[in-house]
């Protein structure tokens, strides 16, 4: 026993051999507590459903338990080895700011992976409603809360290094000029983006024309909207253009457009003319698919190689793939009734009358400037 309480005194100075053991021991110790508890919290995970709070809530603390108790085994080790001093230095203050920073730095890091499996679960959610107002409002939300999480931790750990904070935020007012028109379109994006949200000119899935760009709204994000266009490229569009660009949402369409003008050969006589105006109006008034409070079928042009029947009339459907198919419906049925009719369609042709100007009894053509 003598023997051991004498190795135990041995060291270098004040640290002792059995101020070192100790702190070893400590270290090991947070490092096997936080392995156990992190393989106890993921089988617990396994048993949780997924995309529920508490499976979100576990997810987010566990890598950073691990960190806590590694860290509260490194901090427990270095109170218990005596610390050298350097001068007026006081080295136990020190490691005790750097702990305090750490701790921030770790709280800091709790707080984003908890919005993140937050919002993911949100972002889940909302995919199973009708609307698509929260879909586009969860990224919203998600990265303005990171944002601010991570700013308050670096305000937090400046602070615990003792930095004068106010100074710093005095010098942002003071640079606030400068800053503002450094960032003027990040600015002009963001109030964009409330536009967006207050308004709601579009929804994530939305068939939207803004400007020369044309296609599906993919994702809004604070600083810019993603557009999936038909040729399947991705177009980035900043936020700031919705203030100053006109928005065309063709998703918002209530009923869908049919314009066309239908061109009949001059040989039609005018009750042939009127029976196709009246097949087309049967066409479209027995037919449900269409909108049936009001439609235009009537003969309106003398046309240069045709006479045209305008038609204007609306489809009940919005969806692109119905309409064609319902379109083409359409135009086939007028060319079967056209052609129980006896009606040609016409194509443009033009007719050229040759009358000579030479007055009566003169000579023949001339040729060459000879008499023939």
């Amino acid at each position: 026993m003598d023997t051991l309480k004498e190795l135990s005194n041995f060291g270098f100075g004040r640290l002792t051999l059995g101020d070192l053991a100790m702190a070893v021991v400590a270290i090991i110790a947070g490092f096997i507590v936080g392995r156990l508890v992190f393989r106890l919290l993921e089988r617990i995970i396994e048993r949780v459903p997924q995309y529920t709070m508490r499976r979100a809530a576990l997810s987010s603390i566990t890598a950073p338990v691990l960190w806590i108790f590694r860290g509260v085994g490194v901090w427990a080790a270095l109170t218990l080895i005596p610390m050298p001093e350097f001068g007026s230095l006081d080295v136990h203050a020190l490691l005790n700011t750097v702990y305090q920073g750490l701790t921030v730095g770790l709280a800091t890091w709790l707080g984003v992976r908890v919005v993140t499996n937050f919002s993911a679960l949100w972002a889940y959610r909302a995919a199973g409603t009708e609307g698509t107002f929260d879909d586009q409002l969860v990224p919203i939300v998600r990265q303005t809360a990171k944002v601010f999480i991570v700013i308050t931790g670096a305000v937090m750990t400046l602070q615990n290094l003792d930095y004068n904070v106010g100074s710093l935020l005095a010098g942002l007012g003071i640079g606030g000029a400068a800053l503002a028109f450094a960032s003027k379109d990040t600015v002009a994006n963001f109030f964009g983006s409330l536009v967006i949200f207050v308004d709601r000119p579009f929804q994530i899935g939305d068939w939207v024309e803004i400007g020369s760009v044309e296609g599906t709204v993919e994702q809004v994000d604070v600083r810019v909207t993603r557009i999936r266009t038909f040729s399947n490229s991705l177009i980035i569009v900043p936020n700031s253009h919705m203030t100053v660009t006109a928005i065309q949402n063709w998703s918002r369409m209530k009923k869908r457009r049919i314009k066309v003008s239908i061109g009949v050969t001059y040989d039609a006589t005018p009750d042939k003319i009127r029976a196709a105006v009246k097949a087309i109006r049967d066409i479209i008034e027995s037919d449900d698919r269409y909108v049936q409070d009001f439609y235009l079928v009537n003969f309106n042009e003398l046309g240069e190689s045709a006479l045209e029947i305008f038609c204007y009339f609306f489809t009940k459907t919005t969806n692109w793939a119905e309409y064609l198919a319902i379109r083409e419906e359409f135009l086939l049925s007028v060319m079967d009734a056209f052609a129980e009719l006896g009606l040609s369609f016409a194509f443009p042709t033009r007719t050229l009358h040759l009358h000579s100007d030479q007055p009566p009894g003169a000579p023949s053509a001339m040729l060459s400037g000879r008499p023939r």
